[in-house]
Formats: structure tokens, C-alpha cells, sequence
């Protein structure tokens, strides 16, 4: 495992910025055509946080490619049941039904699939996080990296969780 080389590195670190792409919840890795893609993030980032270099660190999570996601959601199912390659199968949100408003991007059916389908993600990945240690604070933040606007404002916050953090563990807070 290539991680294990490198991981002490990074021993002193304040947060741990860690990026995921929503939208690959349909695609496999390319070097494995059976692991699929969110299942592999997911347990990457359990193992991040179980880490021992990186148990007791603020763990910043960007679930990226929201922009992608919006449009893959309104085409290929995020929940599948059956067949050989079964996904999100413990959502229990709603869901596009191909025809209806709820295809369609920007109505409020399809807006209260897309934000269900979201906060699933988030609340899988806060599970995943939290393992053993129930006080570890994780910011999650839904971004789209081609948006400079936003990903400025991201920065912003960034910034002032690792500040927050500084100051709280050098007793100032």
C-alpha cells in the first residue's frame, strides 16, 4: 500500500482537507472494474480518520462535482437494488422517476431528490468519519472546484476552521 510510505509525512498537520467527487456514485475504478468508485472514496476516508496520524484531527470533506452530480442524478439511478453491481442501497429518499418533474433540473421535485440524495452522502461520510471518536469535527462543504466564487468562499472557511482549531489547541478559545 503506496499510502503507508508516506503517511507519517504528515505527523503535525492542523485539519486534513479531503476531496471526493459526488457524482461517481455509477462508475468503478479504473484500475479495478468491480470496486465502485464512491464505495472506494468512503473507505479511503474511513481509513484517513482511523488513522492514527490523523484520529484526533478536524477533517475538512469537499464532495465535489456537484454540478455533474445534478445532471447524473436526473439520468442514471442513485440507488440500485439488484443486479451485479447494486449501489446506495440504504437510501431511502426520494428518487427521480424518468418522465416526471423530478427529471427535470431545477424543479422542486427534482431539487428535493438532489438535496436528499446529498445529505445522505454527507451523513454516510460523518458515519464513516467518526468511527471511534464521536467528537471529531467534520466540515463538509458541497462544492463544484470550476466555480472560483464559490471555491473562494470555501478557501475563507478553510482558513478560519484551521485558525479556530490553532487557537483552541493553543488554549486562546
Amino acid at each position: 500500500n503506496e499510502r503507508k510510505k508516506w503517511i507519517h509525512c504528515f505527523d503535525n498537520v492542523t485539519a486534513v482537507i479531503f476531496v471526493a467527487a459526488i457524482s461517481e456514485y455509477d462508475q468503478v475504478l479504473y484500475e479495478d472494474q468491480h470496486t465502485n468508485r464512491q464505495e472506494e472514496a468512503l473507505s479511503l476516508f474511513k481509513e484517513m480518520c482511523n488513522s492514527t496520524w490523523f484520529s484526533n484531527k478536524s477533517m475538512i470533506l469537499f464532495l465535489n462535482k456537484r454540478d455533474v452530480f445534478r445532471k447524473k442524478l436526473a439520468m442514471i439511478p442513485f440507488r440500485v437494488d439488484k443486479g451485479p453491481n447494486p449501489r446506495n442501497t440504504s437510501y431511502n429518499g426520494p428518487v427521480v422517476i424518468p418522465g416526471t418533474n423530478s427529471a427535470i433540473e431545477g424543479t422542486p421535485e427534482f431539487e428535493q431528490v438532489y438535496q436528499a440524495t446529498t445529505n445522505y452522502l454527507i451523513e454516510l461520510y460523518k458515519f464513516y468519519g467518526k468511527g471511534t471518536n464521536a467528537k471529531r469535527e467534520i466540515y463538509v462543504k458541497v462544492t463544484c472546484a470550476t466555480d472560483s466564487d464559490h471555491v473562494k468562499v470555501i478557501m475563507e472557511s478553510c482558513k478560519d476552521i484551521i485558525l479556530k482549531n490553532n487557537l483552541a489547541e493553543n488554549g486562546f478559545m
